[in-house]
């Protein structure tokens, strides 16, 4: 068999996680893939890019990407970025765990009456190694095409606690692959140790391969409950050109669970489940301590991003988005700072951040969610001050892109453009401003502000009025599907 020739391949890549130990970059609102912590390219645009390299990527049928809804035009954006158009995007309400992403994705690729053997991966790893990364691709897509299910496990090079393990059982077979004989949930040190010292163990990385029949038939098998409710939230769809959405109500009834829980752990003794290592410098980035491992650092150990002065300071993970940072006599530190928020942990506890987050989200703290930029599918915007009554924006509007037709019930709102020309309703009256010009949208008037020319526009925004929050929006028209949305 001619291992790079498979062409009915469909990629998968699961998006819809949150990534809280990576908090304060990581929020509710713009999660790590979407992030650059790397390098130029965001963890998803690495994804993508990686899959793109691959040599049977162009004779593939296509890529679908499970995303929340909420981060569809984050996804589109960086998709655009880096010219990926071959692309489904299939849109979550919220997240269910990755066996339901996992169903969608799978009913989505037999719609063109083929079974295509899935490749199935987070959006959100690093792996350096392409071309071992290539050879573990092909021997695992070779092997799924005989009806087997396949995972690539990481070669474990430390007793890690925060991994799942595979035990490998029996002889190396035809494609590398050895089998499954258990799984291991994450173990603590002492474990750990053991299972690297016995050199049966692999890291579970969470990427799969198999036939999307084969998915769900095992799914239907084990979790005949989540298999039903999630067909019957596909079939009842919409789409929107690259977007595909579930029925929400359904979507709601849909049982909760991972696609290790709900099939691979309960597969070994029933379907054919195989484990191919795989060797090519991966990470999940699971917490500020494995960025710190997997980048480059510098003479004393740090990994320094931003306006930084590390003084007799080693070891550390110090991040400035702003402001300077000075540091003195630290080691072993991971120090972030961005606009709303600075976080200070030791290194090797780097992975409590996750429950630090999940009480600033019980304490209703606006910080576990959003940053103060907030992304738009046609700009962003940056609350620079508020206070009693009123409220202050810098917003940045695309060239040809256009806010909704909007009207709010509590606030006036002050408009002044700093860059480029501004398009405007306001109530009857269609008014264009300059740089340095304004105007004034009354409580209530119905209003628009587009960019029609090929330059940023910028503008400064002054809301006054007793209620100022995001949720305070009529929408009448919307290019982005969200005129039903208040």
């Amino acid at each position: 068999m001619n291992l790079n020739n498979n062409s009915n391949v469909t990629f998968v890549i699961l998006g819809g996680g949150f990534g809280s130990r990576l908090w304060p970059l990581s929020r509710t609102n713009f999660p790590k893939q979407f992030l650059n912590l790397s390098g130029e390219l965001s963890l998803f645009q690495e994804t993508l890019t990686r899959l793109r390299d691959l040599d049977l990527f162009k004779q593939s049928n296509e890529t679908i990407v499970v995303t929340n809804e909420e981060h569809r035009f984050l996804a589109l954006d960086q998709l655009e970025a880096i010219n990926f158009d071959k692309v489904t995007l299939l849109l979550e309400p919220e997240s269910r765990n990755t066996a339901p992403a996992l169903t969608f994705a799978a009913l989505k690729a037999l719609d063109n009456d083929i079974d295509p053997i899935l490749f199935i991966t987070p959006a959100d790893h690093i792996i350096k190694d392409q071309k071992a990364f290539q050879d573990a691709t092909s021997l695992a897509i070779a092997m799924a095409s005989n009806d087997v299910m396949v995972i690539l496990g990481i070669k474990p090079n430390r007793p890690e606690t925060g991994f799942g393990y595979i035990k490998q059982k029996g002889t190396e077979g035809q494609y590398k692959e050895f089998d499954v004989a258990e799984f291991k949930e994450k173990p603590n040190f002492e474990e750990a140790q053991k299972y690297i010292e016995s050199n049966e163990y692999l890291w579970n990385s969470g990427m799969f391969v198999m036939k999307a029949s084969v998915w769900l038939k095992a799914l239907n098998k084990f979790r005949p409950d989540i298999f039903y409710a999630t067909k019957k939230a596909f079939n009842k769809r919409t789409q929107d050109n690259k977007f595909i959405r579930p029925d929400t109500d359904l979507f709601n009834d849909i049982p909760s669970d991972s696609i290790d829980y709900a099939v691979m752990e309960k597969s070994s003794s029933v379907y054919p489940l195989k484990v191919i290592a795989l060797n090519a410098e991966w990470n999940d980035v699971g917490s500020w301590e494995s960025l710190w491992e997997v980048s480059l650092k510098n003479n004393d150990g740090n990994l320094i991003h931003g306006d930084v002065l590390a003084f007799n300071t080693k070891d550390s993970l110090i991040y400035s988005s702003n402001r300077l940072i000075v540091t003195s006599g630290l080691k072993d530190l991971v120090v972030i700072e961005t606009d709303d928020s600075i976080l200070v942990v030791k290194k090797n506890q780097s992975q409590s951040v996750k429950s630090l987050v999940d009480q600033l989200a019980i304490e209703k703290r606006q910080e576990y969610k959003s940053h103060r930029k907030i992304v738009r599918p046609w700009g962003w915007f940056d609350t620079l001050d508020h206070g009693e009554r009123f409220k202050v924006k810098r917003i940045q509007v695309k060239p040809g892109a256009s806010l909704s037709l909007q009207s709010h019930s509590s606030r006036a709102e002050h408009w002044i453009v700093v860059k480029g020309v501004a398009n405007i309703i306001c109530g009857e009256k269609k008014i264009i401003l300059k740089e340095n010009e304004s105007t004034y949208i009354p409580l209530g008037i119905k209003h628009q502000l587009s960019n029609f020319g090929k330059d940023i526009l910028e503008i400064i925004e002054v809301q006054s009025g007793n209620y100022l929050s995001e949720d305070d929006i009529e929408r009448f028209e919307d290019n982005y599907g969200r005129a039903k949305i208040k």
